[in-house]
């Protein structure tokens, strides 16, 4: 395959995953993110060939103060595909400064799509969503599912879905959005409930379990995200969205569980019940037919394997690993 593709907040888990899969694919790719490249141990494209990182270029841009750099860099590079993954991603800590969510993940993406919509032989703008924006559900929910966000974060995305519906309307705009299960797989940030859960295994330390962890949801590899992704950036017609699950749906509870057993520990030594998040939906049912029967997706990673890769994954990088900052750190 040839081709480029840019990809909006590459330094992410999903994006910096999501280049690894286009680079291995034998595409060109530009990612672009507000900070500076992380650690090696949280940029799977870093771990592929030097041949195939020569394919790969970084431009330092945050979306609500480099705006002029990141479009001078996509004009340049030419891409016929953008792929967005760049938003403040983290539920409770949206209830602390809620402006900050609404500045990134509706303010800022309002802007850079404006200029977006401008760029010459754009041809799809892949708009990396959440379910979030539907609250809990309850049963399988499709795509027509109505919005009914329930935090700050959910509110904020749901906002932004809704204004490039209006791009899409007036402008004919090429988006197209995907909305994920719990995505998960090496390279992961430690602050989430996989690699957290394995780190604090191997620590000796006490994890806590919001709610006892009852809530229920799809968790879905990341190599199968960027499968579909990249089949929507190049196959999808403009103004649909996917949704991208497992067919099986486990509680927080059992996926610690599992862990546990394949890490021979004690779930009841590892964990500590606390109270739950504020707003924190009790579960996230998404049909993903859809994206099946269209776009002849499949996902092909077991919960089972995925969380041996994960394991596999921490323990290989360990000593690198346990040097990097085990929980979230907001920056607005």
């Amino acid at each position: 395959m040839t081709g480029k593709i840019a990809i909006i907040g590459s330094n992410s888990f999903s994006g910096a995953s999501f280049a690894r899969y286009c680079l291995e694919q034998g595409l060109e790719v530009l990612g672009a993110s507000r900070s500076a490249e992380p650690a090696a141990c949280f940029l799977p494209y870093r771990w592929l060939t030097p041949d195939q990182q020569r394919r790969f270029r970084f431009v330092k841009a945050d979306l609500n103060q480099d705006l002029d750099t990141l479009m001078t860099a996509l004009k340049e590079f030419g891409a016929p595909w953008v792929v967005n993954f760049a938003a403040q991603g983290m539920v409770a800590q949206s209830w602390l400064h809620p402006e900050h969510w609404y500045q990134t993940n509706v303010v800022g993406n309002v802007l850079f799509h404006n200029r977006l919509r401008l760029l010459d032989r754009l041809e799809k703008y892949v708009h990396v969503s959440t379910p979030e924006v539907y609250g809990s559900t309850s049963g399988l929910i499709d795509e027509s599912a109505p919005f009914n966000p329930s935090t700050p974060y959910a509110a904020s995305r749901a906002a932004c879905d809704l204004h490039l519906r209006t791009f899409f309307q007036q402008y004919n705009f090429p988006v197209a959005w995907t909305r994920s299960a719990n995505v998960y797989g090496p390279g992961q940030q430690l602050y989430r409930i996989i690699p957290r859960t394995v780190l604090f295994i191997k620590l000796g330390r006490k994890l806590s379990l919001h709610g006892g962890g009852h809530s229920v949801r799809s968790f879905i590899h990341i190599r199968d995200v960027a499968s579909a992704t990249l089949a929507i950036a190049q196959k999808a017609p403009a103004g649909e969205t996917y949704h991208l699950s497992t067919p099986q749906f486990v509680s927080i509870r059992q996926l610690v569980e599992t862990i546990c057993r394949m890490m021979g520990a004690d779930f009841s030594t590892v964990v500590e019940v606390t109270e739950d998040r504020p707003g924190k939906d009790a579960a996230y049912l998404l049909d993903s037919a859809k994206a099946r029967k269209t776009l002849g997706w499949a996902d092909t990673v077991s919960l089972e394997n995925g969380l041996h890769e994960t394991i596999t994954w921490l323990n290989e990088r360990f000593d690198e690993i346990s040097r990097q900052p085990f929980d979230y750190i907001h920056k607005p």
